[in-house]
């Protein structure tokens, strides 16, 4: 079943001096299934952050459709749009944006506080979510005492704390050094394969994309091509590079 369904998606953006409008999508329509790792791919200026931010309900659509679980979020009014997504999508930034007051376990408990669930329960989950990214041990750190990667698996962790139908991530790796970032990549794999999570991730790295199965490219506003992973990641990191040479040469972020 369809997790996440894109229609026609177009987003234009008025120039509030009287100028041109900047048409950021162009009829943009795919469709991401339970339990898929899917990357957004395509050159600088190309609209990879503005469609991650339409499809997550961050940014308003100018026309098309967006459904999550089948519910449009476009007919949503601000209130609804923002209990939809507290509680059915899970957020993941370049900017881990932890709260520097509050210790690793509770940044994580956070969605749940909000939701009010019981102690009990949220003390179950964080422990069990922090000892399979094997950060149990900094639960009661601050954010400054730790890593920046560790400050990623935290993110992630309060990102799928509330078991969301699907995770999106912008540039997850683009703070952290190689190490780090293949920590945070196999931390994707571990949520996509063993816990079947649902994953879109806007990334400029073949190298964190090469962990997708499935890469979306987009130039210009537009969908350009796709390509599905078939056999290893190392043959999957070669077909996205001559696919990103194919879509726009020296202009493309490697």
């Amino acid at each position: 079943m369809a997790v996440l369904e894109g229609e026609n998606i177009i987003k234009i953006y008025e120039d509030i001096r009287g100028g041109c409008e900047t048409k950021a999508l162009n009829r943009i329509s795919f469709k991401i299934d339970e339990g898929e790792f899917v990357g957004i791919m395509g050159p600088s200026g190309s609209g990879k952050t503005t469609l991650l931010n339409i499809l997550s309900g961050v940014d308003k659509i100018t026309s098309g459709k967006v459904k999550i679980w089948g519910k449009d979020i476009n007919n949503m009014n601000k209130s609804t749009l923002a209990i939809f997504r507290r509680q059915n999508l899970g957020f993941i930034f370049q900017e881990f944006n932890l709260l520097d007051t509050l210790t690793m376990k509770e940044n994580i408990m956070l969605p749940m506080l909000l939701d009010k669930k019981a102690k009990a329960y949220m003390d179950k989950k964080v422990k069990d979510i922090m000892e399979a990214f094997n950060i149990y041990d900094i639960k009661d750190k601050y954010p400054y005492n730790v890593s920046g990667g560790q400050q990623q698996r935290v993110a992630i962790s309060r990102a799928i704390v509330n078991d969301p139908k699907i995770v999106f991530a912008d540039e997850p790796t683009g703070n952290l050094d190689s190490k780090s970032a293949k920590d945070i990549m196999m931390c994707f794999e571990k949520m996509n394969k063993e816990m079947n999570n649902t994953i879109l991730v806007v990334t400029h790295d073949v190298f964190a994309a090469s962990y997708c199965n499935r890469i979306i490219f987009i130039k210009d506003g537009r969908l350009h091509s796709e390509i599905v992973k078939k056999s290893g990641r190392k043959e999957f990191l070669e077909d996205i590079m001559n696919s990103l040479a194919v879509l726009g040469g020296d202009r493309c972020d490697f």
